[in-house]
């Protein structure tokens, strides 16, 4: 993250009396700046492997090899920092970003944003500062503060044209791939 607020991650468990208690309390795993994805800053908050998920364990499943998509039957839990495109786009190197997280974007010739990419997940996603566009086959859409999308396995990309950084909180959940 930038020099603002990091946001607090609290896990929960249950203690040897079954009583609910806090495992984690603080901001999750340590931000990495992705430069090949232009300076993304990527913070992962949790991971499941399985649905329905396993609560047991003391394990901080947030500090796991990064990659999109969540295990097969899994989910993410992540925060993502977009810097503006004016200084993104100048650094990002789309394919070989890609490859490094595990999602093979060469069979996506005609793209609208250099970002465009499918994931074999169902997205949900909170614009929690700032402003961004969800970049879409056919269309952008600009979505602000609060602002909600459930991105169902679709080429996107995210376009951040204003001058500020936009972060988004997103969970991904494992999902059945759709026909191109």
């Amino acid at each position: 993250m930038t020099s603002r607020h990091l946001p607090q991650r609290i896990v929960t468990t249950q203690n040897e009396f079954g009583r609910s208690t806090v495992l984690f309390h603080d901001h999750g795993a340590p931000p990495k700046v992705l430069t090949k994805a232009g300076g993304l800053i990527l913070t992962e908050l949790w991971e499941t492997q399985a649905s329905p998920a396993d609560n047991t364990g003391h394990e901080d499943l947030a500090r796991k090899e990064q990659k999109i998509e969540p295990h097969t039957a899994g989910s993410l839990f992540r925060l993502i920092e977009y810097p503006p495109d004016a200084i993104r786009l100048a650094s990002m190197d789309a394919i070989a970003h890609f490859d490094s997280m595990g999602v093979d974007v060469r069979q996506d010739v005609a793209k609208r944003h250099p970002g465009m990419h499918k994931t074999d997940t169902i997205d949900y996603a909170v614009i929690v500062r700032g402003e961004i566009y969800a970049v879409l086959d056919d269309k952008e859409v600009l979505m602000k503060q609060g602002d909600c999308i459930v991105q169902r396995g679709t080429h996107h990309a995210w376009s951040n044209k204003s001058n500020e950084p936009c972060l988004i909180a997103f969970v991904l959940l494992s999902a059945h791939p759709i026909a191109s």
